[in-house]
């Protein structure tokens, strides 16, 4: 089956998503009260939006169909597709913490270890951004040997998030929904050609180390 991914899928940790020279799209699933007044306003209301609360947003559309069940699971019915600023997506980066320790290959005393341990813990106290790295899917949500990256925004993005990056706000739910319906009917070819192309997103040197990818 194809993909509608770039070569640089095979990465291991890359960042594959839809992006202009001054954008990038995320996706995220919400119920219609958050959803519709998203839409008209082309911005998130609080409420019924919440500004207290971790938000994540994912690059992979398919990780969204995924996490939200091609837009069946309570609460997940609506996807939307908020087209951000490249600005704010790496301020997000930059100022963000692994969500999960990842100690490394390299040998180290227990010293070390710790130290290193005690670190990341500081860190991801003072971080507003959380990042983890999860197996990308497939149209039937099989885990693929790559990981896709999902950005959890704390508090102080999230006002960032609302007030400043986003562009454009778009439902894709019908899309989702299209999608599940061709790959229930084993038309899996003509599902593909409905998902978004995504390209891997050019990291510099710096984002590349902060978020370990590939």
């Amino acid at each position: 089956m194809s993909t509608n991914q770039s070569p640089a899928r095979h990465s291991f940790r890359a960042i594959r998503a839809q992006y202009t020279a001054t954008t990038i799209t995320v996706y995220q699933a919400y119920n219609s009260d958050i959803a519709n007044p998203a839409l008209e306003a082309q911005k998130f209301i609080s409420p019924p939006f919440s500004m207290s609360r971790m938000t994540w947003i994912k690059p992979s559309f398919l990780w969204m169909a995924y996490r939200c069940g091609y837009a069946s699971k309570p609460g997940q019915e609506r996807v939307l597709a908020i087209e951000i600023t490249r600005a704010g997506f790496e301020w997000a980066l930059r100022n963000s913490c692994l969500s999960h320790y990842d100690g490394g290959q390299q040998k180290a005393s227990d010293s070390d270890k710790d130290k290193k341990l005690d670190e990341w813990r500081a860190k991801l106290r003072a971080s507003p951004v959380r990042i983890q790295w999860d197996p990308e899917r497939n149209l039937k949500f099989a885990p693929l040997p790559h990981r896709s990256i999902q950005i959890g925004l704390g508090p102080q993005a999230v006002q960032k998030y609302l007030n400043e990056w986003v562009v454009s706000i778009k439902d894709v739910t019908e899309r989702m929904r299209n999608i599940h319906e061709l790959v229930e009917a084993g038309l899996m070819e003509d599902a593909e050609k409905l998902v978004p192309i995504e390209q891997a997103y050019p990291l510099s040197d710096e984002l590349r180390a902060i978020t370990e990818a590939s």
